[in-house]
């Protein structure tokens, strides 16, 4: 049967609307390449500050592994603590440091000029407003130390991205997060997740009020944590919704970790790890709403798939699931999900970074229905699928 006469119309109208776009696009490209194009811009008046702009952002992306390990010089240096005590000269604070005056000067201007530190006035320097969140933030100091792995890993983007799977699991952050091939077996060296362990425990408190804030628990009677690391977010829920009964499932020396941390919180009788693969085991069975905290966007598709059908099976009729990591295409902070997430997860040898859409379709797909995205205060950190079980 032949095409409406309008749908016809539309469709060439589309297809005119595609073509014109693409020429307008390559005409861009070829114009923005252009040294002359270029010189005249940066010579226009009305032209010059996005000239600039352009400049001064491509520029940043080369400088940004300085900038990076800036931060980490301060970390290592424990200087935000330091500044935090009040305002210091630099002789103060290259004694302080272990460090040559010049050499501390030298970190001390670089700090000031990505607004770690500031000038306080004769020949002070002081936090700055970036600096200044720095202060007794564990999470961050840990992932700030924690990425020498990945500039490790990233030394050769291009042999990274050739590299197989098989050659990817010799990587730093693959060794790092090796600790899973144990599986479940019960003999797991607890060093092999120690880490590991410390590392998610540090990092947790940066979305764990996001998510709690952006969901209320309080109407669940049960929670299962599906790879809940060692604990620390259960020991948050816990804090914030007493009534709730809690469940952990992980490896069994992370599990055994979690029983640990549970019992020095005083809340053993009402929490419970239980230990195994959620790749290959059952799910313990007795919570109306399960949470994967950071875990899907660990995995390729298959183990992902997996990972959900798994929870789908634990969950009651009308159970709830709640799904928080980082996103792809998150507005704002694209760079975030494509960019560094893509490829940390390269690096690490598994998992990628999917959209909220995508999550959706593979949610569904598992059997789970009335799938929505929940605004969470800083979606850059985490952003949060409900769903429920059909």
């Amino acid at each position: 049967m032949s095409s409406a006469p309008g749908e016809l119309a539309m469709s060439r109208w589309g297809g005119w609307v595609d073509r014109a776009l693409a020429w307008r696009l390559a005409w861009r490209d070829r114009l923005l390449a252009s040294p002359a194009f270029q010189r005249r811009a940066a010579a226009f008046a009305l032209t010059r500050p996005t000239a600039r702009r352009h400049a001064r952002e491509l520029f940043d992306l080369v400088a940004g592994f300085v900038y990076s390990q800036v931060l980490l010089a301060c970390v290592q240096l424990h200087l935000f603590e330091m500044l935090a005590e009040g305002p210091q000269s630099a002789e103060r604070l290259a004694a302080r440091l272990a460090l040559p005056v010049d050499a501390a000067r030298r970190l001390l201007d670089a700090a000031v000029s990505l607004r770690l530190v500031e000038h306080r006035g004769e020949g002070r320097y002081g936090l700055g407003e970036l600096g200044a969140p720095m202060v007794g933030n564990a999470a961050v100091a840990a992932m700030v130390q924690h990425h020498a792995a990945l500039y490790a890993d990233l030394a050769d983007p291009v042999a990274l991205l050739r590299a197989s799977a098989r050659e990817r699991r010799g990587n730093a952050l693959a060794r790092y997060w090796a600790y899973d091939e144990a599986q479940a077996s019960s003999d797991a060296a607890a060093e092999r997740v120690g880490a590991y362990s410390a590392l998610m425990a540090a990092s947790q408190p940066l979305v764990a009020d996001e998510i709690l804030d952006a969901y209320a628990l309080g109407r669940h009677r049960c929670l299962l944590d599906v790879g809940g690391g060692d604990g620390r977010f259960l020991a948050t829920v816990a804090e914030r919704v007493p009534a709730l009964r809690l469940m952990l499932f992980d490896l069994p020396a992370v599990a055994e970790r979690a029983r640990a941390r549970f019992a020095a919180a005083g809340i053993a009788a009402r929490a419970s790890a239980f230990g195994g693969s959620f790749l290959a085991d059952p799910l313990p069975q007795g919570a109306d709403v399960a949470s994967l905290v950071r875990v899907v966007h660990d995995h390729d598709d298959a183990n992902a798939m997996a990972i959900l059908r798994a929870v789908h099976a634990a969950l009651p009729a009308g159970g709830a699931l709640l799904l928080a990591e980082p996103m792809a295409g998150t507005a704002g902070a694209q760079a975030m999900g494509d960019a560094y997430f893509g490829f940390y997860l390269l690096a690490m040898g598994r998992g990628r970074p999917r959209r909220a859409d995508v999550l959706g379709a593979m949610l569904r797909a598992a059997g789970f229905e009335a799938v929505r995205l929940v605004p969470t205060r800083m979606p850059l950190q985490t952003q949060l699928l409900v769903a429920r079980r059909a």
